[in-house]
C-alpha cells in the first residue's frame, strides 16, 4: 500500500507543503467559475499570510453536490486540519460536515450557507441585503411599475435563494405595482441560462425588467438581451463580475451591476480558521455588502 506521503503528492491543488505547516482543505461549490477563480486568490493570499497549506478542491459544476461530498469525505479520511466550504446544497452537504465535525475538523462556512451549527465561522456577502437592494433599484429604474422577471441560479442554493428571496419581497412590500410575472433556473449554466430568458421574453414581449441573481444567470441574460436589441428597454440588474459583464454595463445592455468581494470571501475563510488554530474566536458570523456598479 503506498505511504501516507505518496498519497498526498497526489491531492488536487495542494500547496507545496513545508514541514510544521497545518494543512488545511477549501472546497468551493464549482472551480470553473469566474468567481471562485476570484475566491482562490484569496484563499492562496491569506495562506501565504498565515502559513498554512491549502488543498483547493471541488466540484466544476455547482450542481453536482454528490461530487462535493465526495471531496469532503476524501479530506475527513486526510485528516486535515479544517475544512472551509462554500456548499452546493444547503441539505445535500448536512451529513457529510457533521462527520468532519464528530472527527473533530473544524469548519468554517463560506458564500453559501448549510444547514448546520456545527461551524466555527459562516462567512458571506449580505445576500438577502443584495435581493433588497436589487428590488428597489429595479423598481426605480422602471418608475415603479411593471412587468419583471428573475433569471434564478438553482434550487438549494442557500445564497443565491436569499437574493432571490429579498428581491421577491422587497418588490411585494415596497413597490406592488412591480408585478414579478416570470421566474427560471439556469442551473448555473450560461446556454440554460439564455435560454431561459428567451423563453421569458418570447412570452412577455412588454417586459420592463429582469434580476439575473447569479453569474450565470447574468451572462446568458445578457447574451438573450444583445439578440434581441432590447438593452436599455427591458432593464437589467445582474449579479457578480467578469469581463462580458464590464462590457454589457459600458454599452447599456446592463443597467445596475452588484458585485461581491470574492477574493475578500476566500482570504476571511482561511483568516477564520487561522484564528481558530491559534486560539482565538474568529467572528461567528460575518456579513460582506455588495458593490454597485453603474455605467
Amino acid at each position: 500500500m503506498p505511504s501516507r506521503r505518496h498519497l498526498l503528492s497526489f491531492l488536487p491543488l495542494a500547496g507545496c507543503w513545508k514541514p510544521g505547516q497545518t494543512r488545511i482543505a477549501v472546497i468551493p461549490k464549482a472551480t470553473a467559475h469566474l468567481f471562485f477563480v476570484s475566491v482562490h486568490e484569496g484563499v492562496d493570499r491569506a495562506a501565504k499570510e498565515f502559513n498554512l497549506d491549502v488543498i483547493w478542491n471541488g466540484p466544476s459544476d455547482e450542481t453536482d453536490h454528490t461530487r462535493q461530498i465526495q471531496i469532503v469525505d476524501s479530506m475527513i479520511a486526510q485528516s486535515v486540519a479544517g475544512i472551509a466550504i462554500s456548499a452546493t446544497d444547503e441539505r445535500a452537504l448536512v451529513a457529510p460536515l457533521e462527520r468532519a465535525s464528530i472527527a473533530g475538523i473544524p469548519i468554517v462556512i463560506f458564500d453559501s450557507a448549510v444547514a448546520v451549527d456545527n461551524y466555527i465561522s459562516f462567512i458571506a456577502t449580505d445576500n438577502f441585503g443584495a435581493g433588497c437592494l436589487a428590488a428597489r433599484k429595479l423598481a426605480q429604474l422602471v418608475a415603479g411599475k411593471g412587468d419583471v422577471a428573475m433569471i434564478q441560479q438553482k434550487p438549494g442554493g442557500a445564497s443565491t435563494g436569499l437574493r432571490e428571496q429579498g428581491f421577491e419581497e422587497t418588490l411585494a412590500k415596497e413597490a406592488p405595482d412591480v408585478k414579478i410575472v416570470a421566474r427560471q433556473f439556469s442551473m448555473g449554466d450560461r446556454a440554460k441560462a439564455r435560454a431561459a430568458a428567451e423563453n421569458i421574453l418570447t412570452a412577455q414581449p412588454n417586459l420592463a425588467g429582469i434580476f439575473a441573481s447569479s453569474e450565470a444567470s447574468s451572462i446568458g441574460t445578457i447574451q438573450a438581451l444583445r439578440s434581441r436589441h432590447l438593452g436599455g428597454r427591458c432593464k437589467l440588474i445582474t449579479f457578480d463580475d467578469s469581463d462580458m459583464h464590464r462590457e454589457a454595463l459600458k454599452e447599456g445592455t446592463i443597467d445596475l451591476m452588484l458585485v461581491q468581494d470574492p477574493s475578500r470571501l476566500g482570504y476571511e475563510a482561511v483568516k477564520a480558521l487561522a484564528e481558530h488554530f491559534r486560539g482565538g474566536k474568529p467572528m461567528r458570523h460575518l456579513d460582506l455588502p455588495v458593490r454597485e456598479f453603474t455605467r
